[in-house]
């Protein structure tokens, strides 16, 4: 079976129960219960959005969520963001090492949090836009939507050879 792609407002999307979509295509088609997944998730937040049914398999993949309908684009986006919960790092608070563990304590837009960073080598990515994700010992992710914003003692902690 070919990918069916949606390059334009051929569907129209709502949300059901927060995190799965209903949709409906002009032609008649309709699909209940499924669920988007980012095709890119570090790199493409927008665009490449899979719509999974409950048994995994592909419905239809978005190509770029700014060719939705407006409701449409803010149903799936809001689902996104129900699914793809990482928190905003704001401020560093304290580290300690242990064993080349670096454990980290940080303040985030959902409150203080503290991780274990086993290896900060793989487990910084700095994009091109100045964004950082960090991923952690458990495989949770947080970001740095601008390391430019941060404070000096922030920064220095980040990027000690600096």
């Amino acid at each position: 079976m070919a990918r069916r792609y949606i390059d334009g407002p051929e569907v129209k999307l709502a949300v059901r129960d927060g995190i799965f979509l209903d949709a409906e295509f002009y032609h008649g088609e309709k699909y209940e219960m499924l669920e988007p997944k980012r095709l890119f998730p570090v790199s493409g937040l927008m665009q490449y959005i899979a719509l999974m049914d409950s048994e995994g398999n592909e419905v239809a993949i978005i190509r770029n969520l700014e060719s939705l309908l407006p409701e449409s684009k803010q149903a799936i986006v809001q689902c996104l963001h129900e699914q793809y919960i990482i928190p905003k790092l704001t401020r560093f608070v304290r580290q300690s090492k242990k064993f080349r563990i670096w454990k980290w304590t940080w303040d985030t837009d959902k409150g203080r949090v503290t991780f274990e960073v086993i290896n900060h080598v793989a487990s910084i990515k700095t994009f091109y836009d100045g964004r950082v994700l960090i991923k952690d010992g458990n495989d949770n992710r947080y970001e740095i939507p601008d390391i430019h914003a941060l404070d000096k003692r922030s920064l220095k902690m980040l990027l000690p050879n600096l």
